[in-house]
């Protein structure tokens, strides 16, 4: 983001929340004292990161930070799980409590932190490869169970980091490094396996529709029980470049003309495929109990009098 667009935002900012006519900005303040609001979430001395030039991950991050102001949420409460792969890195570069975990476990890792400090706010940030493949098993049965956490899947559509493989959501005839003469391999349909599964919140956005991601992130904190957010995003060094479709600016230029909004569409009818629509919106928003009130209820009934209710944790995981 350029400095004059950067202070633009500030300056809109400023006039929308404290209500200030624009001639009482003092411009010295706007370009000397004020930072990006986003920066109090990363730390800066990790930077720079390792994406490459037009990797949507970041503006992921973006999104992720400003659903955060907006949601006023305790960040004492907040816990951040990611596993392998370019987006696994996500972990490292915020400044909150985050665990950069094995290959495929980070809903393990925290569905174990959300049963042991149920009040903790446990987010998964994690590519589609390290939960749709390796880590599927617990991405289905999490969905299932209900589990109470918020899970963003950052979709390029490829094994990124390890060289551009075909991964269970590369779509069909897409070429890739061990599909060369395109890929024949029926791919996931991200927010359909999850609906079927049994999550309570699901949504997908590109990397081109930033507020509507902010604000399906926000929606997400505010539900009791499995929510995912799918977010395609451009690897440009790998899938882009590959399949011949130009730089991320060319990416977001498709995301902007070919993304169609149908909230609350069929998610058996929002697959991808290599340069058709991509459908965006909230699929489902429904209510079940999630995990820890079933478990509770179901003791609570076969115990009786001798129940007793576990003692509450410490809010503050760090």
């Amino acid at each position: 983001m350029s400095a004059d667009l950067n202070t633009d935002l500030l300056r809109k900012d400023l006039l929308k929340k404290d209500s200030l006519s624009p001639d009482s900005l003092n411009e010295d303040l706007l370009d000397e004292d004020l930072v990006n609001p986003v920066e109090q979430f990363l730390r800066s001395d990790r930077m720079p990161h390792i994406w490459c030039p037009g990797c949507g991950i970041g503006t992921t991050v973006n999104s992720f930070a400003r659903a955060l102001i907006e949601s006023r949420i305790d960040l004492n409460s907040v816990a951040l799980v990611s596993g392998i792969g370019c987006t696994g890195r996500v972990a490292g570069y915020v400044a909150m409590d985050s665990f950069h975990t094995t290959h495929g476990r980070a809903i393990p890792f925290a569905t174990g932190l959300k049963l042991a400090n149920p009040k903790l706010n446990v987010v998964v940030y994690s590519g589609d490869g390290d939960l749709s493949a390796i880590g599927g098993n617990h991405l289905i049965h999490a969905a299932r169970r209900n589990i109470d956490l918020k899970v963003i899947c950052v979709n390029n559509l490829i094994y990124a980091m390890t060289g551009g493989q075909t991964a269970p959501t590369t779509p069909d005839h897409a070429t890739t490094s061990t599909n060369p003469y395109g890929t024949f391999e029926p791919s996931f349909n991200l927010p359909h396996l999850v609906e079927a599964a049994g999550a309570v919140y699901v949504a997908r956005w590109t990397t081109f529709h930033v507020r509507q991601l902010s604000r399906a992130i926000g929606e997400a904190f505010q539900k009791k029980g499995f929510s995912f957010i799918e977010v395609i995003s451009p690897c440009p060094t790998l899938y882009q470049r590959r399949n011949k479709l130009g730089d991320s600016l060319d990416t977001m230029k498709y995301y902007k003309s070919m993304s169609k909004v149908k909230n609350g569409a069929p998610t058996s009818e929002v697959g991808m495929t290599l340069s058709g629509e991509i459908i965006v919106g909230k699929f489902v928003d429904r209510d079940r109990p999630d995990y820890q009130s079933m478990m509770r209820a179901q003791y609570a009934d076969s115990l009786g009098e001798r129940f007793v209710e576990p003692m509450e944790a410490e809010t503050v995981c760090s």
